[in-house]
């Protein structure tokens, strides 16, 4: 009899943890394909891609009140406090298309901010850390090679997905450009603050149990959102299958 209660305890437990709403943590330098499977990973799960940069731009643009408190230290030249980032983050979680969960891109960056935004999670969210690997010279080769069209926006890479004409858009006729951020020697200053400031946040996961994930980056874009899926709680995994 004690047997059987005690596994209708474990089963009741089991299904209120699948309950939580699932948050995905999107790690990894520059170049390592956050943002190629953010969308499709939005998707499938049915929850939204907040990037923290969007997030930031769109305060800003609406003169939210805490668009305005961010700009007045932005225009002094000085970072935006951990904590009006979350509170900026977390006004934007209450929405109701975040009651099943949601997936970060671009926060945190830090210890402090990971530290601060486990303090406002608690125990409430399922948390999943996906980390991108790639190495450096394959960031700097998919990096390096990506053009745009400066009038539709379709993206290339000169070797990996190239147009017909190296200078012209397939889709439009418009003209190819490449970011200025895209260039050798800014991606290898990025690289260089991310590994700096950034990297030790594995380290700060690694350390909480089945919370992070290693992805592979060198394997074709279809096996790594294999990965990525497989990688979720099995529930959340099983839901899109």
């Amino acid at each position: 009899m004690v047997g059987v209660l005690v596994s209708g305890h474990a089963s009741m437990t089991s299904r209120a943890e699948t309950q939580k709403p699932l948050v995905v943590i999107l790690m990894g330098p520059p170049g390592a394909g956050k943002g190629t499977h953010a969308g499709p990973l939005s998707g499938q799960l049915g929850i939204p891609h907040i990037s923290t940069g969007d997030l930031f731009r769109e305060n800003i643009r609406a003169e939210t009140p805490l668009g305005k408190q961010a700009k007045g230290f932005m225009d002094k030249g000085n970072l935006v406090p951990d904590e009006l980032v979350l509170d900026m983050l977390f006004d934007r979680v209450a929405r109701v298309d975040c009651k099943g969960g949601y997936i970060l891109d671009g926060f945190p960056r830090t210890i402090p901010q990971a530290k601060a935004l486990d303090i406002r999670l608690a125990d409430k969210v399922q948390l999943v850390v996906l980390n991108f690997n790639l190495p450096d010279a394959a960031i700097i080769e998919r990096v390096t090679g990506r053009i745009a069209c400066k009038d539709c926006g379709r993206p290339f890479h000169k070797k990996f997905d190239p147009p017909k004409n190296e200078s012209i858009c397939d889709a439009c006729g418009g003209k190819l450009i490449q970011r200025d951020d895209d260039k050798e020697e800014i991606i290898r200053k990025r690289l260089e603050v991310y590994r700096a400031q950034t990297e030790p946040l594995i380290h700060y996961y690694a350390q909480q149990k089945e919370v992070l994930k290693e992805i592979d980056s060198r394997k074709e874009k279809a096996q790594v959102f294999h990965d990525v899926m497989e990688a979720l709680p099995p529930i959340h995994a099983a839901a899109v299958r």
